[in-house]
């Protein structure tokens, strides 16, 4: 099944320029994948990214076959003839305007970069060419850097906390600890989503909100600190940790308790009706609880 182009509007001509020049400033040529020895590329880039149980890796190359041959989407990074990264997504229901972008890598020699926007500027313009309006995701809430990227790079929404999604994974990022993920939804023709493609959004700051109730906070040696319960509405702050990538490493026993206290916290709270507006740099979830809820 291929997936018919629709009339180019001109947010899907903005889109393309937008993609264009993030390609250009990480110095990097995103183009869609098919050839077999292309795809098999990609398996290999992702193994060397996570470093995967053998039984179980992120995708295999007749899978990334099978998904290209029915119209989905496989993208490549290039630095020359390098691939440094590349994406992966699927359509999901209603399949007519929607995707979900089930994983994306960038190689450790192009991170830094702004690779891994190029490839999500080129997934967007893609999608918005095939008349899809939003594109999903899911992100390990733990890590900083991803939250930033995903809400306040990308300007996603997060629409759902997901208890250990994923299972046990057996690789070299996830190992040891649950997949607990945030999932997120893109709607790509948003004011939000289309200003973050074209300008550099700094994000909320702490700095701006003395008045917020700090749900989750760090310790000085850096482990989770659960505020009091019973609070009302209005915006609160949940914190992660620094790197809690390093943390499994160094110190197992305190990743483990980050990700039980984000899940009690984060995830009540957007059981709760509350909704995340943002995300500071320095490591805060910023959210809006109505004047209702109660944790």
């Amino acid at each position: 099944m291929s997936t018919p182009i629709t009339d180019v509007s001109p947010s899907t001509s903005a889109a393309d320029q937008a993609s264009d020049a993030a390609a250009a400033s990480a110095g990097v040529q995103v183009r869609m994948l098919s050839e077999l020895s292309e795809l098999e590329g990609v398996y290999q880039l992702y193994d060397s990214i996570w470093r995967p149980d053998p039984k179980n890796p992120p995708v295999t190359t007749e899978l990334l076959r099978a998904l290209t041959k029915a119209g989905n989407y496989v993208s490549g990074a290039y630095d020359g003839d390098e691939l440094v990264g590349a994406c992966v997504g699927f359509f999901s229901a209603p399949a007519e305007v929607a995707m979900h972008s089930h994983v994306a890598g960038v190689s450790a020699a192009a991170r830094g970069r702004n690779v891994g926007f190029a490839l999500k500027l080129h997934q967007r313009a893609w999608a918005l060419q095939r008349g899809v309006t939003a594109i999903s995701w899911t992100f390990d809430p733990l890590i900083r850097r991803n939250a930033y990227f995903n809400l306040v790079k990308l300007a996603a929404h997060p629409a759902e906390y997901l208890t250990n999604f994923y299972g046990g994974m057996h690789d070299s990022i996830n190992h040891g600890d649950d997949t607990d993920r945030l999932l997120v939804r893109w709607d790509l023709d948003a004011p939000t989503v289309t200003t973050a493609a074209t300008t550099h959004p700094t994000g909320l700051t702490i700095q701006s909100m003395p008045e917020a109730t700090i749900a989750l906070s760090r310790s000085a040696d850096g482990h989770p600190v659960i505020g009091p319960a019973g609070f009302g509405g209005g915006t609160v702050l949940v914190a992660v940790p620094e790197d809690v990538e390093g943390l499994r490493q160094t110190d197992p026993a305190s990743a483990k308790a980050w990700r039980a206290a984000l899940r009690e916290v984060l995830g009540g709270l957007l059981a709760d009706s509350a909704q995340v507006i943002g995300f500071d740099r320095t490591g805060w979830y910023v959210l809006e609880l109505p004047a209702r809820g109660l944790i």
